[in-house]
């Protein structure tokens, strides 16, 4: 069984369901879990509002909406965990999507969250983290180091100068700080997290949204037992990745017994 850490609202719709919904289509129970035990849904303005003339760009694409459609009508979406609940030993591995608006800060800055996701790395569980998700291993500390979790591991997120600057640039006259959700950019904290900032890799600069069926144009970092991509362009490939990991979980854990 695996668990998607969510906020209380305002994630990306495509970083949470496609994983989702490859891992139904693997047979991978989930679970999900919110900071009060709540059904929480995805930024507004990525499922419906949308961005205007800037659609093309910006907006999630048609089929990833069906996806999340399908993802918000599951009984376990509608029946989540509060993190204070969630025990992480009954749980295989951890997906974290990202999203930018200011509810993702209820996941980013929870202790809660943090508490949890340190388990999966201390039991060398297979953790998954996409875009901003990135950021609660950069904040979560390895007590017997004092380090965060992703120190020592090759990690990618959202890129500064590829992705998060351009886009809040592209919409700050009418959206602020949309684009922005802390001062700092998501790659200048994980980079900072990281002891060799060569550990942070940002991937092909000119990005190609991925697809169903063309998962190559996605990129992702995989180092052991944790996943990373940077945006939703790269979501199919990192689905396709991440439930290979939970496969091969599955058989080595077999191989054991």
């Amino acid at each position: 069984m695996i668990l998607i850490l969510l906020p209380n609202r305002d994630y990306d719709p495509t970083e949470s369901s496609v994983p989702w919904q490859a891992m139904r289509q693997a047979g991978v129970e989930v679970r999900f879990a919110t900071p009060e035990g709540l059904p929480a849904y995805a930024d507004p303005r990525l499922v419906d509002i949308g961005f205007g003339l800037l659609n093309p760009l910006l907006m999630t694409r048609k089929a990833d909406l069906a996806s999340y459609a399908r993802m918000i009508e599951d009984e376990a979406f509608n029946q989540p965990l509060a993190y204070a609940d969630v025990d992480p030993s009954q749980f295989a591995g951890l997906l974290i999507p990202g999203g930018h608006a200011q509810g993702m800060r209820s996941l980013l800055e929870s202790g809660q969250a943090r508490r949890i996701a340190l388990h999966f790395f201390k039991t060398e569980q297979p953790v998954a983290a996409v875009c901003h998700g990135v950021l609660l291993l950069a904040r979560t500390l390895d007590p017997a180091t004092g380090r965060p979790v992703l120190d020592g591991h090759k990690v990618t997120a959202l890129v500064a100068g590829a992705m998060e600057l351009p886009a809040w640039l592209m919409t700050a006259l009418w959206l602020g700080r949309y684009y922005r959700t802390y001062r700092q950019t998501v790659e200048a904290e994980v980079s900072a997290a990281l002891n060799k900032p060569a550990d942070f890799v940002r991937g092909p600069f000119l990005a190609k949204r991925d697809s169903t069926d063309k998962p190559q144009h996605g990129f992702v970092i995989r180092d052991g037992n944790l996943l990373t991509a940077r945006w939703p362009g790269d979501c199919h490939r990192f689905a396709a990745e991440w439930v290979r990991m939970l496969s091969e979980q599955t058989t080595n854990a077999a191989a054991i017994a």
